[in-house]
């Protein structure tokens, strides 16, 4: 074979591997999009609620209680979905967020109070999550967690600022796959899952104040106002950046392919959300409580607790988790605080923007995360962190919920798009059990 025939049968096998190359990429550029199309901003809030605080608050409940509390998640689901989907139909319908249609309809009092008691448990909560992580990469890695603490810090604020809003939303949504490391890590230890089962259909209820405040706390934790604000606000985004979309109130006639969309993605993503706290009990209820040990504190104490109980590998990909989901949960708390007070204060706002565009909407961002920072410095308890956290979201859920009820069900603010009655007794419902929630929390403190 002459040298020119043997660079052409080389040619020939080279161009078919290529292909299979180009293929391969093209495969997951469409795997993105079609991630990127079905599930949006339900399904990121829904991964973003299993921040590092709420797995220190799923751990604390399997060490303590062990499976009772596994029906919790499934009585939560349709209560957190409702309260979701009603919030992404407010931005969806007037192309403005729940903070963005509370200073267009309701006295500016109320606003203001909503919106700065929000931004102090976004704060306090962002804190926790950083110091979270810090603790979990020293676990992993040594070294010092303060310093992973400012290195998360300001990676997730550069990337919140910098990163163009398409490709910002994708590395959201792929962080958000960290939380099957729960799943992973449920189905190699030792469970009985016949009780799993028996116990997650079928209520049992202590009356003990220990078990009602662990309950409390679940329900403060799976249905959290931050979400509202994220949820609506990230709807209302999506629709500015999207040429071809308009705020319903303006095209009715985009009404039944969004409102169809929005409601698969809510449910699928609150599904997704409460199953990976599901897995994160039955975890810590057929490991740590099953070894006497019920006092778990923090996400990191869990995953540590982990380690002699269930094995290096348990103990690396439950750590591992609190680190990835974190990087998901520390910007959409940032996003929400500078989405509600932006929407508050009339500036522009939006991830879609540019930082020159919408400097005091990005500075809201930095700021809150450089908070978040010095908190883990001025040697606050992390666990006194996640209490003030609990009761700030447990002022502010309940009149919040009444106010989004309100909003989605006035003409005057929904249009023709005001909620269909078994989606608004099911939001009035969940408004509620909060109130419950809350009452039992104070009389409990």
């Amino acid at each position: 074979m002459t040298s020119t025939e043997f660079d052409h049968a080389a040619g020939r096998r080279a161009r078919p591997l290529a292909a299979r190359i180009a293929r391969y990429w093209n495969g997951i550029a469409d795997g993105e999009r079609r991630l990127t199309r079905y599930l949006g901003p339900g399904w990121i809030t829904g991964a973003s609620d299993d921040d590092p605080s709420g797995i220190a608050t799923y751990s604390q409940a399997g060490a303590q209680f062990g499976y009772a509390m596994a029906w919790v998640m499934l009585f939560t689901w349709p209560l957190m979905a409702a309260i979701q989907e009603i919030s992404a139909r407010i931005g969806r319908v007037t192309g403005e967020g729940i903070a963005g249609n509370l200073r267009a309809h309701y006295p500016a009092w109320l606003l203001r109070i909503i919106v700065g008691l929000l931004l102090l448990a976004n704060i306090l909560n962002l804190g926790a999550d950083l110091g979270a992580m810090g603790a979990s990469t020293h676990l992993l890695l040594a070294g010092s967690a303060q310093l992973y603490v400012v290195a998360f810090a300001i990676g997730c604020a550069l990337l919140e600022v910098f990163s163009r809003y398409e490709r910002y939303a994708a590395i959201l949504k792929w962080t958000t796959l960290s939380l099957f490391s729960y799943v992973a890590a449920a189905l190699v230890v030792d469970v009985p899952w016949h009780q799993v089962v028996y116990a997650t259909f079928v209520p049992s209820f202590l009356w003990q104040q220990d078990y009602i405040v662990t309950i409390v706390a679940v329900l403060g934790t799976t249905i959290t106002p931050y979400c509202f604000f994220w949820q609506s606000s990230e709807e209302a985004e999506e629709e500015r950046i999207n040429p071809a979309a308009h705020a319903l109130l303006q095209a009715p006639e985009e009404a039944p392919a969004e409102i169809h969309r929005i409601r698969w993605d809510t449910w699928i993503g609150m599904g997704f959300s409460n199953v990976i706290s599901w897995f994160i009990i039955i975890t810590t209820a057929a490991t740590l409580h099953a070894h006497g040990l019920t006092d778990i504190q923090t996400s990191a104490q869990a995953a540590e607790a982990l380690r002699p109980i269930a094995g290096e590998f348990t103990f690396a990909v439950f750590a591992a988790g609190i680190i990835g989901i974190g990087l998901c949960a520390v910007p959409v708390l940032a996003g929400s605080a500078a989405y509600a007070l932006g929407e508050a204060l009339g500036w522009p706002t939006g991830l879609a923007r540019l930082p020159k565009d919408a400097k005091a909407f990005y500075g809201t961002i930095v700021v809150g995360t450089l908070i978040g920072i010095f908190i883990n410095f001025i040697n606050l308890d992390p666990i006194k962190a996640l209490f003030w956290c609990a009761v700030i979201n447990g002022v502010i859920a309940v009149p919040l919920m009444v106010m989004i009820m309100v909003m989605a069900t006035q003409r005057r603010v929904m249009g023709a798009f005001t909620l269909p009655r078994l989606l608004s007794a099911m939001g009035w419902v969940c408004t509620a059990v909060m109130a419950v929630a809350v009452a039992i929390m104070f009389a409990t403190w």
